[in-house]
């Protein structure tokens, strides 16, 4: 499975961005997909994630009401819609994916990633 994050940058804070997830080598309805990030000197942090089915969702609370995760499953691709963005959203952003099965969402581990997108705000 390979995972291709995307859509990072630079932004004022209140500013909105998405990044998109694009999986190839499997499909969405196989695998629960999630949004991590890591800030400088921080450990990485859950952000988001979306089950196999489509029908489960996790949104950490310190972005709830700001963050949504979505998908296209006909372009295998999961989204990350990030609105009202802060200062202290400023990190690497990485998607991944668990082994599949049915696991939950959040997994209890991830097991493919992709590399890394950036985002910053700007106070």
């Amino acid at each position: 499975v390979q995972l291709q994050a995307s859509g990072g940058g630079l932004v004022q804070a209140g500013g909105s961005l998405r990044l998109s997830c694009a999986v190839s080598g499997s499909t969405l309805d196989k695998h629960t997909i999630g949004w991590l990030r890591q800030a400088p000197g921080k450990e990485r942090e859950g952000v988001s994630c979306i089950s196999s089915s489509g029908g489960g969702t996790y949104v950490v609370d310190s972005v709830k009401g700001r963050f949504s995760i979505s998908r296209d499953n006909a372009d295998n691709t999961v989204y990350l819609l990030m609105n009202s963005l802060k200062p202290e959203d400023t990190a690497v952003y990485y998607c991944a994916a668990d082994r599949g099965y049915g696991g939950t969402c959040p997994p209890l581990r991830y097991d493919y990633w992709g590399q890394g997108t950036q985002v910053t705000v700007s106070s």
